[in-house]
């Protein structure tokens, strides 16, 4: 069953009443009168708002709370596909259930206004039906002989194919010997070659790609690729794709950090002869306007997206992907609170299409869900082609500790040792960007912060620039002390990467030696030529943050040593413990993925912590279930539920009042407890100061009927905001 079939479009006569949908946070659509030109559901027009004309989208018959004859008219009907019926259920359900404005939803489905116009035609030359008086030259004769044999071209093309300026052409145009006329454009995209080789799956790759490919067929699914990293689940549901394709469906596939995903696309490529539609914020504005069209009209085949592709208007979607599932880059926080995994497993269910969830290391609430029967669980337990997983051992820093001003262990600097003197590559991994988190005074202990945020500025030495990562304030390191006025007093506290790349370079001066972060390496572009780099063996030492752990496969990169292993355990995050398996995991799974036997070096000082120990046994599911019963005893998700409000205003005084009387009004249902409003950990941040309360409820609860209630109640006024984060993934 797929999304393009659908009940009759409900279709609107001169004069009757509808309701417009603006991308706008208000609280509904709003009631137009059609104009002389009927209209159908989905339809994109233009209507008035005040002195403003603004483009809406025909959501339905109107409400009829306003009077017939104070109905504004509705404007043009725009030349571009409508909205599909399965995407407007998809705003509807994405707004009731994160408490979001239908219009706010609908702006990220209309993220590209530039989109609802048409192209400018584009012309073409070709020999005029009768030939005038000319005077020839031997530029001119090649143009015409050419022109004769080729069908219509654009004229800078016709002049390259002829070897001449685009002057030559443009004089025989005004000379009459050629004519302009109208040609249809070449598609953005070409259609994938299914007719390409497919690597040979080992067995139990080709039991779950079959099991993948029966679902196409099924109707709404869930299917879950649980491998261990380089298992090849991507060759897995690669088939699924190719399957999908050959039914003429689109497919999507989900990544959590597109932009630094230059082997995926290489291994696309590779598979079907073209690349995907990518779509991600470092897109121009041109190609985002011809993905948008693209999508919208069926020519774009696969889309291969950050988060914010879910609400692309796909026109016959069948195959939904997310892959690394577990990442928190899917979790959206600002705006509309959204996951993309789950909002993913809602767009399949509303198109009836199947959705593949995989990863090495699945959360908790997917597993909970195989474990209910909810998802089917598809498991890939060897590496490819018979490759080992990497040996995982702890490096005690309480008994083998760094040299005074040094972050690297002995032990972990002669690994390093070892594994450049066999010709083979190492990586640190530490995640945390810049040179140092903090930066204080030696003389008085005066601390750089953020003006606009409860937050230390994070010194960056390669850029010069001390920097918020919260609100990206950056100033120069100030030459003396603001508190106490001594000069060249300021000292850097703790390691960042490119503290560790300077400890890399001297203590390794014959290494090549490369750091990998998302500020020193921006962009799809710079990332394929960072990775082609490691990948050519351009670089000995890779040292990064969280994107060296997103699936790359360095087939010589035998040594992965974790600065700080204990980096994330801390700070009452729920999900502190299985966030830091995961990350761990991933990291140590870029370690020894071809022939070459690969190890993991965890730098801590916890080495008995239930997370190392898990990663040290390799007991994944020993891991899980204990922290599993933690939950359910604690009535935490996925066996409760959790939804946040985060309360900010530019006033801590008119912020706090409201927050007393929105305490006041809190529900009071024995399934739910609130608690706060307490200090965000991040009070301050963009210049406004915030508190939070959270709410938890049993999971019998209808948790988002005593939010509406509760949130009536209480209006904000004054400045303040009122942001509701429904399954909260982040504390801050």
């Amino acid at each position: 069953m797929l999304s393009a079939v659908a009940n009759p479009t409900p279709r609107f006569s001169p004069q009757d009443r509808v309701a417009v949908l603006l991308p706008l946070p208000l609280a509904g659509a709003y009631d137009y009168r059609v104009g002389e030109r009927p209209l159908a559901v989905g339809d994109f027009v233009t209507v008035p708002l005040g002195k403003r004309e603004l483009v809406g989208v025909v959501w339905g018959e109107g409400r009829g709370d306003v009077d017939a004859g104070r109905l504004r008219v509705v404007g043009e009907r725009l030349d571009c596909p409508p909205l599909p019926e399965v995407t407007r259920k998809f705003v509807d359900w994405v707004a009731a259930y994160t408490l979001a404005a239908p219009g706010a939803v609908l702006k990220m489905a209309m993220s590209v206004p530039d989109a609802l116009v048409p192209p400018k035609p584009l012309h073409g030359v070709r020999l005029a039906p009768t030939m005038p008086d000319l005077k020839m030259t031997a530029a001119r004769r090649r143009v015409l002989d050419l022109a004769a044999q080729l069908p219509p071209l654009p004229g800078a093309d016709l002049a390259r194919e002829a070897g001449v300026g685009p002057a030559v052409v443009k004089g025989l145009v005004e000379a009459g010997g050629l004519e302009m006329v109208e040609i249809a454009r070449p598609p953005f995209f070409h259609a994938p070659d299914l007719g390409r080789p497919a690597p040979i799956l080992s067995d139990g790759q080709r039991v779950a790609a079959d099991a993948l490919v029966a679902a196409l067929d099924s109707g709404f699914s869930v299917q879950v690729i649980d491998g261990v990293t380089g298992s090849g689940k991507t060759e897995v549901y690669f088939e699924a794709v190719a399957a999908a394709l050959a039914k003429g469906r689109q497919v999507l596939v989900l990544l959590p950090e597109i932009a630094l995903s230059a082997q995926w696309l290489k291994r696309f490529s590779a598979r079907f002869g073209v690349a995907p539609a990518e779509w991600h914020s470092e897109l121009s504005d041109a190609r985002r306007r011809e993905t948008w069209r693209a999508v919208a009209s069926g020519e774009a085949r696969v889309v291969v997206g950050a988060r914010s592709a879910l609400f692309l208007p796909y026109r016959t979607l069948g195959l939904v992907v997310v892959d690394e599932e577990h990442d928190g880059a899917f979790k959206q926080e600002d705006g509309v609170s959204y996951h993309a995994r789950d909002m993913a497993v809602v767009r399949a269910r509303l198109g009836g299409v199947p959705v593949v969830l995989a990863s090495a290391t699945p959360s908790l609430e997917t597993l909970a869900n195989i474990q209910a029967g909810r998802y089917v669980r598809l498991h890939l337990p060897d590496r490819h082609a018979g490759a080992a997983l990497p040996e995982i051992s702890a490096v005690d820093l309480r008994r083998f500790p760094p040299p005074r001003g040094m972050w690297l262990s002995p032990v972990l600097v002669q690994a390093i040792e070892e594994t450049l003197a066999a010709g083979e590559q190492a990586m640190l991994f530490l995640n945390r960007r810049g040179y140092a988190p903090l930066t204080l005074c030696r003389a008085c202990g005066h601390r750089l912060q953020c003006p606009h945020c409860t937050a230390w500025l994070v010194e960056h030495r390669l850029a010069g620039r001390l920097v918020c990562h919260h609100c990206g304030h950056a100033v120069r390191p100030p030459e003396k002390c603001p508190q106490c006025e001594a000069e060249d007093s300021f000292v850097a506290c703790g390691p960042g990467v490119e503290r560790i790349a300077e400890e890399a370079a001297h203590r390794f001066p014959g290494a090549r030696v490369a750091l990998m972060a998302s500020d020193t390496v921006t962009g799809p572009h710079a990332a394929a030529e960072f990775v082609r780099q490691v990948a050519d063996h351009e670089i000995d030492l890779l040292i990064g943050t969280q994107i060296v752990a997103k699936g790359y496969h360095f087939p010589m990169l035998t040594l992965v040593g974790v600065v700080d292993s204990d980096l994330g355990l801390e700070g009452g995050d729920l999900r502190a413990a299985e966030r830091t398996h995961q990350l761990l995991s991933q990291v140590a799974g870029r370690a020894g993925r071809a022939e070459r036997p690969g190890r993991v070096l965890l730098q801590t000082y916890q080495p008995d912590h239930p997370v190392m120990r898990a990663l040290i046994d390799g007991d994944r599911d020993g891991f899980i279930a204990s922290e599993a019963e933690f939950r359910r005893e604690a009535g935490m998700p996925p066996y409760g539920r959790l939804a946040a409000l985060v309360v900010s205003g530019p006033d801590t005084n008119a912020l706090d009042d409201f927050c007393r009387r929105l305490a006041r009004a809190a529900p009071h249902d024995p399934a739910l407890q609130v608690l706060g409003p307490a200090p965000a950990p991040l009070a301050l941040l963009r210049g406004r100061h915030r508190r939070r309360f959270l709410v938890k409820a049993a999971r019998s609860a209808n948790l988002h009927a005593a939010l509406r209630q509760w949130l009536s109640q209480v209006p904000p006024t004054g400045g303040i905001r009122v942001q509701v984060d429904v399954d909260p993934y982040s504390f801050f």
